[in-house]
C-alpha cells in the first residue's frame, strides 16, 4: 500500500536585510527531496531579529500546524526558529500535541525518532532549570530590597480627603470626583472609609460627616 509523502512546512529567517535565506532554503529543499517529502509551504522572515515576538511568517507556519495542514515543521537551525530555550521547548510541546513533528537540519534533531525525542526531553529539563534560576533571582532581589527597607508594590496615591468629602456632599458622583482629582472612584471610597454597594455609583455614606 502506497503511503502519502509527508507534508512539510519550511521556516527560514535572517536577522538583517542584507543577509539571504537562500542557503538555508537550498539545504532544506534538498533534505526534503532526499526523503521524498512534499513541501507545501515556505515561510521566510527577512530582516527580523530572532528575539522579536512578532514574526509574521513564524506565526504563519505555526498556524499551518494548528490547522493540521502539515506533518513536519522543518528549520535550518534552532536559533533560526526560537528566540529562547523556553520558547523552543514550549513550541515543540505545542507541535507534539498537534501531532506535528519538528526537524532541525543542522542539529540533526527529528522529534519523530527516539533520539530526537530524547534531545527534546533534555531541552525541556534545561528550560525548567532556566525558569527555576530566574524565579530564584527574582525572589532574591525582592528579599534584598525588603532588607534595605524598600517598599514593594504600587506607590500609594495621596488623596485630599477633605476636598473629596466636600465634593461628595455637594452631590457629585464618585466618578466625577475621580476625574477632577485624577484618581479612581474606589481610591476615593477607600480614603473616605466608605463601603461600596453593588451599584456602580452608590456607596454607604454613613461615614461622611
Amino acid at each position: 500500500m502506497e503511503t502519502k509523502p509527508k507534508r512539510i512546512a519550511i521556516y527560514a529567517r535572517v536577522s538583517t536585510k542584507d543577509q539571504t535565506t537562500e542557503n538555508q532554503l537550498l539545504d532544506l529543499r534538498g533534505h526534503c527531496q532526499a526523503r521524498g517529502w512534499d513541501v507545501v509551504a515556505e515561510c521566510v522572515d527577512n530582516g527580523i531579529s530572532g528575539t522579536k515576538d512578532d514574526r509574521p511568517q513564524l506565526k504563519a507556519v505555526m498556524d499551518l500546524a494548528r490547522k493540521r495542514k502539515i506533518d513536519v515543521l522543518l528549520v535550518w537551525r534552532f536559533d533560526r526558529f526560537a528566540r529562547s530555550l523556553a520558547h523552543l521547548v514550549n513550541s515543540l510541546e505545542e507541535l507534539r500535541r498537534l501531532g506535528v513533528d519538528f526537524v532541525s537540519y543542522q542539529e540533526s534533531v527529528d522529534t519523530s525518532t527516539p533520539q530526537g525525542r530524547m534531545v527534546f526531553g533534555v531541552m525541556g529539563s534545561l528550560a525548567e532549570f532556566e525558569r527555576s534560576l530566574i524565579v530564584e533571582r527574582v525572589r532574591s532581589g525582592l528579599r534584598r530590597a525588603v532588607a534595605r527597607g524598600k517598599r514593594l508594590g504600587r506607590p500609594r496615591v495621596a488623596v485630599d480627603a477633605a476636598q473629596a468629602r466636600r465634593m461628595l456632599l455637594e452631590g457629585r458622583s464618585f466618578r466625577a470626583i475621580g476625574r477632577t482629582l485624577g484618581i479612581s472612584r474606589m481610591t476615593i471610597a477607600r480614603a473616605l472609609a466608605l463601603k461600596p454597594t453593588p451599584k456602580a455609583e452608590a456607596f454607604t455614606v454613613g461615614a461622611v460627616a
